[in-house]
């Protein structure tokens, strides 16, 4: 105080207008001197040229502290800590001191990487299986069409034992006109694709976590021997006729339990592919947007983290799951999958959020 009256009699005495000084200063002083002094460093070790006004008025403050700042000096320091944010916008306080803070930026880094982590297992998973399953649902379609011709086929060639009156005749030979070869061949191609289409379709109920179920097949599966008589031929073929039937019941067994497998299948995986798989592709979109962002904005010291990032996640979730109901063309030449678009919207919302306001003039202008 004795300082304060000095230095205001020696300005009346000679001239010069009293300037309050502040009897405690206010936290935005202490901010503000060390946030100039910050963007003050930045411009220094950047290159980037501050008019030599503005470094005064910093350096004057900074040499007198923020106790000591008169209610001029405080005027000055807030002018000149405008005129350095608008010099090296859009760098800022803010966004250099989390740059500069590792244990935030890293936090950050690493939500964004375990997210992303996360939803690249899921979409693995449900790609590798959607794939898989589609591979055997092919197969054993492809196989069900060929022994159905083979079915019919046998039945035509064997016909009846009782109609025909080779129930007399020797049964372990064909019928006349018929090459036992080729009734041998067509035989074990029939017995060959009913094994197959059972396998395939026990290996692909597991991908529904064995909810398909058929009473006869699980009975004949419990014993192997049972298992080994029903899917082979009968060694050196001495009835056709029983063979061929014997083949066709187990048949329309092992057809009706893949058939009710791959239904299940392609519902439960279809319902996947639709609902689930465009959501998860979007919120990965949107991490792959998140951490191009940090790389780029960490390069440029403009990194600041925001609460809208929560948010932006969540719309680009919603985008992903009504991105299916829009008929997205991007180019007549481009093919894109609703996948690929349900990516393409979580990286870019804004575009999708655009092509919207499109549509909805387009519907607005009909109506």
């Amino acid at each position: 105080m004795h300082n304060d009256a000095k230095s205001t009699e020696a300005a009346v005495a000679e001239g010069r207008p009293i300037v309050p000084r502040f009897a405690a200063p206010p936290q935005y002083v202490s901010d503000s001197l060390k946030g100039a002094e910050t963007l003050l460093k930045y411009a220094a070790e950047t290159g980037v040229e501050i008019d030599a006004g503005i470094r005064e008025k910093v350096l004057r403050a900074s040499a007198v502290g923020p106790a000591a700042c008169d209610e001029r000096m405080v005027a000055d320091l807030l002018q000149a800590l405008a005129q350095l944010s608008a010099r090296l916008k859009p760098v800022t306080v803010e966004s250099l001191g989390e740059c500069a803070s590792e244990e935030e930026s890293q936090r950050v880094l690493k939500k964004y990487v375990r997210l992303s982590i996360v939803l690249a297992v899921v979409i693995l998973v449900f790609s590798v299986s959607s794939f898989i399953t589609t591979a055997l649902s092919k197969n054993i379609n492809a196989k069900i069409d060929e022994s159905n011709q083979l079915a019919a086929t046998l039945r035509s060639e064997l016909g009846d034992t009782n109609s025909s009156g080779a129930a007399m005749k020797d049964p372990s030979q064909p019928p006349a006109g018929i090459s036992a070869i080729d009734l041998i061949t067509q035989l074990q191609t029939y017995a060959s694709n009913i094994r197959e289409i059972d396998s395939r379709s026990k290996q692909l109920n597991r991908f529904i976590f064995g909810s398909g179920k058929e009473y006869y097949l699980e009975q004949i599966n419990t014993n192997s021997q049972t298992n080994h008589v029903e899917f082979q031929l009968p060694i050196g073929l001495p009835n056709y006729w029983q063979a061929e039937q014997g083949r066709t019941f187990l048949y329309q067994h092992v057809r009706t339990f893949a058939q009710t497998v791959v239904n299940d299948v392609s519902l439960y995986y279809g319902a996947v592919l639709t609902c689930i798989l465009p959501v998860c592709y979007a919120l990965f979109g949107t991490c792959a947007y998140f951490l191009r962002k940090y790389e780029q904005r960490m390069a440029a010291r403009t990194f600041v983290t925001s609460s809208s990032d929560s948010a932006h996640f969540i719309v680009a979730g919603i985008c992903g799951a009504v991105v299916g109901l829009f008929n997205v063309t991007l180019a007549q030449e481009i093919s894109v999958s609703p996948l690929a678009i349900a990516f393409l919207v979580g990286y870019g919302v804004d575009v999708f959020f655009s092509y919207l306001e499109s549509f909805l003039q387009v519907f607005k202008g009909k109506t």
